[in-house]
């Protein structure tokens, strides 16, 4: 915890300096399962006045080591879908490759913090060849993609080794990286690295930008950056208790994203985690907050509201009910402000 006085020495004596030292019992309770990391650039986009959004994600919490509700290290199941080593084939058509257990900030609702952070669970040279191997003997495999832990804290070299051996696969259509280093990390995204996702372009790129204080003038030049390789970049967030769970954030985060030329791809329904179940948020709130949305920002800058469903069922809509009474040939709808449309919902 001294250490983060040692990164932001103006916390000492600030209005949350007793507010951070109050979870010193958090910091050793939760450090048994998942470690604190914060790079310096995250930490000085947060507030010296409040435990603002920024602080929400990054500070451990009492609740961590004792929840309740959230019983699963694994809710999703990655590791019964594991054919190989470091490697989830949950969907017929795509698998996700785990390349590191490393990131730059370890993000207290990790749904992965079962093994984010823990050296005997990095991937090693024999599993990435393992993965590869087992990518390119199953045709049914159109999609591969690279996630962690962050990809991007492996270095440029290993990652343009993995996606040009990819590349080489005939029947894959798609890959995709997702990362979090340019809002936690945005010094990661150097020109020496848009040069080398250029040279494997097409790859679409999903960025993990929760609040719209974390689009600040650097996390923007690298979006900037990314943009220029002439790859698709998208956005997925996560809706988080106490961070970004009111109409107005997520109007100013999309909103903010769009403006830079980045699509809000999807906004997910919090992993049923152990540890993680404070920042749950009631999915009526989560309806009603999608619904509130629509009509108020342009279509492209709305992201879809999904859960991932516990057990491996795989990602689905948290589907808003805009039919709200009857059905065909008779419905009745409900637009963003509650007004009610009666379409002609038969057939000439």
């Amino acid at each position: 915890m001294e250490d983060l006085f040692k990164l932001r020495p103006e916390l000492l004596g600030s209005k949350v300096e007793p507010l951070i030292r109050a979870r010193a019992e958090a910091f050793q309770s939760a450090s048994a399962a998942f470690r604190f990391s914060v790079t310096p650039y995250y930490l000085s986009l947060a507030s010296s006045e409040s435990l603002c959004p920024i602080w929400m994600q990054v500070l451990p919490d009492e609740r961590e080591a004792s929840d309740s509700l959230f019983d699963q290290p694994d809710p999703l199941a990655e590791e019964a879908h594991m054919p190989v080593p470091g490697l989830t084939h949950r969907y017929p058509d795509r698998v996700l490759w785990y390349l590191s257990h490393n990131c730059a900030v370890y993000c207290r609702f990790c749904m992965r913090k079962r093994k984010v952070s823990r050296e005997e669970s990095s991937p090693t040279a024999a599993a990435r060849k393992a993965a590869l191997d087992y990518i390119r003997s199953h045709s049914e495999i159109q999609e591969v993609i690279l996630s962690g832990g962050d990809p991007l804290s492996q270095s440029d070299r290993v990652l343009e080794n993995c996606l040009k051996q990819l590349k080489e696969i005939q029947h894959l259509v798609s890959l995709r990286i997702h990362t979090r280093m340019p809002v936690t990390c945005p010094q990661r995204i150097t020109a020496e690295f848009c040069d080398m996702l250029e040279s494997v372009a097409p790859v679409t790129l999903v960025t993990h930008f929760n609040h719209p204080n974390e689009l600040s003038d650097v996390a923007r030049e690298a979006l900037t950056r990314l943009r220029k390789t002439g790859n698709l970049i998208l956005n997925q967030s996560v809706l988080l208790n106490g961070v970004n769970d009111s109409v107005e954030a997520q109007k100013e985060l999309n909103l903010g994203l769009y403006g830079a030329g980045i699509k809000p791809y999807y906004l997910h329904q919090c992993d049923e985690v152990n540890g993680v179940s404070h920042f749950r948020v009631n999915m009526e709130e989560g309806v009603r907050i999608q619904k509130e949305l629509r009509g108020r920002i342009p279509g492209p800058a709305l992201p879809q509201y999904v859960i991932d469903l516990p057990g491996g069922g795989g990602k689905v809509p948290v589907d808003s009910s805009y039919l709200v009474e009857g059905g065909y040939p008779d419905p009745v709808f409900e637009n963003y402000r509650g007004d009610l449309f009666f379409p002609r919902g038969d057939h000439p």
